[in-house]
């Protein structure tokens, strides 16, 4: 064989520089490119990311920041992932469509931390919806005394369970026998509340009107028409009850029927029907379901309706006698998950035991983890529904803040949403750390301290919806301060602290709180006034006015308006139009300038397009694979039958006043032929939130997280009620947006309203006539009032975390 030539063997010194000095082609992917990103509003946006940096993405809400982070780099870092996965697990997975986009290059894993809530089943908390609870199970299934079972014996989401009986066997060549088995699992589970750790009590006279007759329409159920088979109609139509016999004089048999019998097959005008007494119905119906994922007059129903009170059995502790008698030391399961979670840390840390050491280690760090990001003073058996956004957000950082893992992409949107100033650093800390140990870091912000710390800038605008998504800059700090952007001009802005005060009109008293953490609190709250509830995360600002105005019983509580954070639902189909309430006084009076009915004008009743159902799309369904959407050929997107649309109102069809912006429609419906006083009004209040750029027919699902705020809040100015309480309403709110939303604030107070804010923004602090501070810290070291006065009064002293920020802000 022939040996290689001397040069192949061995480069020389010479060759070995110039090789060293060249770098690897490896080392070239550090930029994440994307090209022709149409998504949603975005104009065909091209941009380069750097790669382990930390890029800040700000623009107005609305502008396409989203769109651009989210739903473009990714969502299709996502849906590449899930390819890499066999056809037979892609089945089981969400089917995610390619973004709209020309070419995406250099992506990585992508990590999403958005605020979507974690859930709101009822038998969620802190603890299952981390690793936590898990941990402890295990923990106490080993150490705790006396012995009781498997981790599955600590579980209140794990009931018992005790069968025995013959099984049959198949022994090959159709040889069979049948043996005798049992089977037992010990589940942690209280019987009674069924691991809630609440029972409810059922107000019948809220459910049906006695003196009725179910022929009569005795029900009160929201839902429960007389045409409906599913509800009334079987109880009519089941031969338990008679159903032209007022309820009131029912017999003993047909009360516990009609109240309490057990599923029993019906057969219901031909059809097999299931019938089941009305209590078990509602529960199954109304109470399985957390009250806040509830639409609103289902939830004002089950308010009225349902009188929950904590189990005496478990004592809200949700487990069965078993699981909390056994012990480590004196701390049963229930007891450490109702600590606070910093509390907890110290006594985890207190265990020695080498049996269980790795198990120790992980649950520390877990627990750990919880406090320095901010969230000590939260429990384990917290309701995982009951988190504000934010917290929700940092719940789902703290898998990430140990990992091992390198050169991940984490996509973070507002992470400051919730925290007070003083929290605000440490929230940078944690983006820093990441970056620092090589990962690429996208967040969507509009807070300047958060846009401060940035290696890299995009600014998306300049203006939003139509008026948005193209990229105004990109670059450094620095350069986005003088970049001449609407960001770059608002991003040293600082309010200024009134010369003078709005004088109250009177006073509603708070006396004796004590929901969570709150210490007895007495409080008197000023009307007439913008007044600001702060305080560090977790110190019972929410407690202390949701607590004492929204849910309270009284004629007081009946005046208030709240708007507070809990997510819009709706589907494709919903949009502006149609969840404001708009849309009705538009189809009355395109139904009465043409003589029609109503109904014709909607695209989810009559006037909807046969072929697409009034979708405007077809849906194909392709599997394991994206489904794929196509503009419906016989209504062309219009979404209505051609025949509706030859009805017109001001010389426009349906279709193409939904297709307005609300500014056009405000115009539109304010005089000439198609002036309709009902739906102006709505739209002045879309108007007044800044919400003109919408267009009516926008679907809900294409909204931002500030835009969906902001729409929640212009249908609620329409309620009648003298007191507003507003929960953190700079939510998603741009810089420039958060001048207009005081304007709007000021006007609802100089309209005679009393405007409540929950807020840690320092613009809203040093607008307010009344600040109300609570604190000094969280949980157990918060629940407190530490301060009472004006802006002006909170800075002169800077006795508070809130004081000494404020003054920082506005540059006492």
């Amino acid at each position: 064989m022939s040996r290689p030539p001397k040069s192949a063997q061995q480069p020389t010194p010479q060759s070995a520089q110039q090789s060293a000095a060249a770098p690897h082609s490896a080392d070239s992917h550090d930029l994440i490119r994307v090209f022709g990103a149409r998504e949603n509003n975005l104009k065909d946006v091209s941009i380069e990311l750097p790669k382990r940096r930390l890029t800040v993405f700000t623009g107005v809400s609305g502008s396409g920041k989203s769109s651009l982070v989210f739903d473009t780099i990714a969502a299709e870092s996502q849906r590449l992932i899930n390819e890499t996965y066999s056809a037979f697990l892609q089945g089981f997975m969400p089917t995610l469509a390619r973004p709209e986009v020309d070419v995406l290059e250099g992506l990585t894993t992508a990590i999403i931390v958005d605020q979507q809530r974690l859930g709101s089943d009822p038998r969620s908390t802190v603890g299952t919806a981390t690793d936590a609870n898990a941990m402890l199970r295990i923990l106490f299934s080993r150490l705790g005394q006396p012995h009781i079972g498997p981790p599955s014996a600590y579980s209140f989401n794990t009931a018992s369970v005790r069968a025995s009986g013959g099984i049959t066997v198949d022994r090959g060549a159709a040889k069979t026998k049948t043996v005798k088995a049992t089977f037992n699992r010990t589940g942690g589970m209280c019987t009674r509340c069924e691991g809630r750790g609440a029972v409810s009590d059922i107000d019948l006279t809220e459910l049906y009107d006695d003196s009725k007759s179910i022929a009569e329409g005795a029900f009160t159920i929201p839902g429960w028409k007389s045409d409906n088979v599913w509800t009334v109609g079987i109880y009519a139509e089941s031969g338990f009850l008679d159903p032209n016999k007022p309820i009131r004089r029912y017999t003993k048999k047909e009360m516990q029927d009609f109240l309490y019998r057990e599923p029993t097959k019906v057969k219901v005008n031909g059809v097999n029907l299931t019938y089941e007494g009305l209590i078990p119905k509602i529960q199954k119906s109304f109470l399985s379901k957390d009250k806040e994922a509830m639409q609103p007059h289902i939830r004002a129903f089950v308010e009225r309706a349902v009188t929950f009170t904590t189990c005496p059995d478990c004592e809200g502790t949700r487990l069965s006698e078993g699981a909390r008698s056994s012990k480590i030391g004196k701390i049963s399961i229930g007891d450490a998950c109702a600590m606070e979670i910093r509390d907890l840390t110290e006594w985890v840390r207190g265990l020695k035991d080498a049996s269980v050491a790795p198990l120790l280690t992980a649950l520390q760090h877990t627990l750990d983890s919880f406090v320095e990001i901010g969230l000590g003073y939260l429990s384990l058996d917290r309701a995982s529904g009951t988190l504000s956004g934010g917290e929700a957000q940092r719940v789902k950082m703290i898998r990430h803040l140990g990992s091992s893992l390198t050169d991940i992409t984490y996509v973070f949107d507002e992470p400051t949403i919730g925290l007070h100033p003083h929290d605000i650093q440490r929230m940078n800390d944690l983006l820093l750390r990441l970056r620092d140990k090589g990962n690429t870091v996208l967040v969507v912000e509009h807070k300047p301290e958060v846009i401060a710390i940035a290696d890299h800038v995009v600014d998306l605008g300049p203006g939003a919806g139509t008026a948005g998504g193209t990229v105004c800059f990109e670059g450094t700090v620095e350069g986005l301060r003088t970049g001449g952007t609407v960001t770059g001009r608002h991003f040293d802005d600082r309010s200024a602290l009134k010369e003078s005060v709005r004088k109250p009109t009177g006073t509603l008293p708070i006396r004796g709180a004590t929901k969570h953490n709150l210490q007895g609190v007495d409080v008197d709250i000023p009307l007439g006034v913008l007044c600001v509830v702060t305080g560090v995360a977790g110190s019972g600002k929410s407690s202390l006015i949701h607590g004492s105005l929204v849910d309270a019983k009284g004629a007081v509580s009946e005046g208030v308006v709240s708007v507070d954070q809990t997510p819009i639902r709706g589907s494709r189909r919903s949009n502006p139009a149609t969840y404001t309430g708009l849309l009705d006084p538009i189809r009355t009076a395109f139904a009465k300038a043409n003589g029609v009915k109503p109904a014709l004008f909607s695209a989810n009743s009559e006037g909807a397009c046969p072929t697409c159902n009034g979708a405007g799309v077809i849906y194909t369904d392709l599997a394991m694979m994206a489904g794929v959407a196509t503009t419906c050929e016989d209504c062309e997107g219009k979404r209505f039958q051609p025949a509706v649309l030859e009805y017109h109102l001001g010389g426009r069809d349906i279709s193409e006043v939904l297709a307005m912006s609300v500014t056009e429609a405000e115009e539109f419906f304010g005089a000439g032929d198609a002036r309709t006083p009902a739906a102006h009004r709505v739209l002045d209040r879309l108007a007044d939130v800044g919400l003109g750029y919408l267009s009516l027919g926008q679907p809900l699902t294409t909204l931002s997280g500030g835009e969906r705020q902001r729409l929640k809040l212009a249908t609620h100015m329409g309620d009648k009620g003298g007191v507003y309480v507003l929960d953190e309403p700079t939510t998603g709110l741009h810089l420039a947006d958060v001048e207009h939303l005081l304007g709007l604030l000021d006007r609802l107070v100089d309209a005679g309203k009393s405007v409540i804010v929950v807020e840690h923004h320092q613009a809203v602090m040093a607008h307010a006539d009344w600040i109300i501070d609570l604190g000094p810290g969280a949980g157990h070291d918060g629940g407190r009032i530490v301060f009472e006065g004006t802006p002006a009064d909170l800075v002169a002293g800077r006795s508070t975390l809130t004081g000494e920020h404020l003054a920082g802000y506005v540059g006492a």
